[in-house]
């Protein structure tokens, strides 16, 4: 059922992990505008960015500031889009690697400066498995998933030699970037979208408004709880396998929850499920059926450790959210065994403490 006034584009229905999260976020709190001595109304945002459906629903006394606030998020969005996206050919990001392997030093700005410190820190936490110098590989299986056929083995190796988070050097004094390799090409989709996310509700706070959730695809941001409520009610969706195990519920207070794994994006080639993750310590495609859910204060740090966390496995991955501070992760993974599917589900210590009405 879906209450009067929330309308979604049909091609979001067909997502259904998004779809469980927008909804259950949505309507929380709704109503409470018409409780007695209460003035919140609650507002709700959708604008395409980033090549994704974004949505803001937020809490506030006055329509007109409401609206200023959002403007004022997508307007951050945009801009951030327009520095840190590996599609846009002038964006700040694809001058940077179009610079690789010239021995020059490149001055870069602050947004991506940021980016680029928390993926080479994030790169070094997980020995190699979130690496945003992937770009290579990531348009080999993007090509791979149009023509429904596997890249090739030398293609693959060529696109190896120019993959590498040690060959991207951070000049701290300077706060210049050098591309050691030549064909580098760094891919931030792991990981500016959490940023992105931040830094809209950033401006919203700044704004006035603090009872707010911002979320682009399956990921999301909150920030104050909406009124009269313990947090922001988030619905993470089973896998989407027969008997997998059951949807959970999380409440979400200035944190944030993003999601990774092969649910939206995928291929099948020769019998075999391909994600558009690509490792990039083999440059395959992963073949793990998995949805990962991570839950941290920040999105940056969400985003990229749910990248983390699929490449690496349920055990290492969680081992390493473990390691991170104000984390928790959740992983649902789907295996054959003696020709019986079976499911793992893997969960840090601290993952049950958002399931609780605080």
């Amino acid at each position: 059922m879906v209450a009067r006034g929330l309308r979604l584009p049909r091609r979001w229905l067909a997502a259904p992990f998004f779809l469980w999260i927008l909804v259950a976020a949505a309507f929380v709190g709704a109503g409470c505008a018409s409780r007695p001595g209460l003035t919140w109304q609650r507002y709700e945002f959708e604008r395409p960015q980033m090549g994704l459906p974004f949505r803001i629903v937020l809490y506030a006394t006055d329509g007109h500031a409401a609206t200023n606030a959002a403007e004022a998020a997508w307007k951050r969005i945009a801009e951030l889009n327009s520095i840190l996206s590996d599609y846009e050919e002038q964006s700040e990001l694809s001058r940077l690697s179009r610079t690789a392997g010239s021995g020059r030093a490149i001055p870069i700005g602050p947004d991506l400066w940021r980016v680029l410190v928390r993926s080479q820190e994030m790169s070094r936490a997980s020995g190699g498995a979130f690496d945003v110098t992937v770009g290579p590989l990531v348009q080999l299986w993007r090509r791979a998933r149009r023509q429904r056929a596997l890249p090739e083995p030398d293609r693959i190796t060529a696109a190896r030699a120019a993959v590498g988070w040690r060959w991207v050097e951070l000049r701290y004094p300077t706060r210049s970037v050098r591309l050691v390799a030549p064909g580098m090409r760094l891919d931030l989709g792991a990981i500016a979208k959490g940023y992105a996310l931040d830094e809209a509700l950033a401006v919203l706070r700044h704004q006035g408004i603090s009872r707010a959730l911002v979320s682009g695809g399956g990921d999301m941001v909150v920030g104050e709880a909406p009124p009269g409520e313990p947090g922001w009610k988030v619905v993470v969706a089973p896998l989407d396998s027969p008997g997998a195990p059951p949807a959970r519920t999380v409440w979400l207070r200035w944190a944030s929850l993003c999601t990774s794994g092969d649910v939206f994006q995928h291929v099948e080639i020769g019998g075999v499920r391909y994600s558009h993750i690509v490792d990039p310590r083999t440059g395959i495609g992963l073949t793990d059926h998995s949805l990962v859910t991570v839950i941290a204060r920040r999105g940056i740090a969400a985003d990229a450790l749910s990248t983390a966390v699929s490449v690496l496995g349920p055990v290492a991955g969680i081992r390493l959210v473990e390691r991170t501070p104000s984390a928790d992760g959740l992983v649902v993974r789907s295996v054959v065994s003696a020709g019986k599917l079976q499911f793992q589900t893997a969960e840090t210590g601290g993952f049950r403490r958002w399931e609780r009405r605080r």
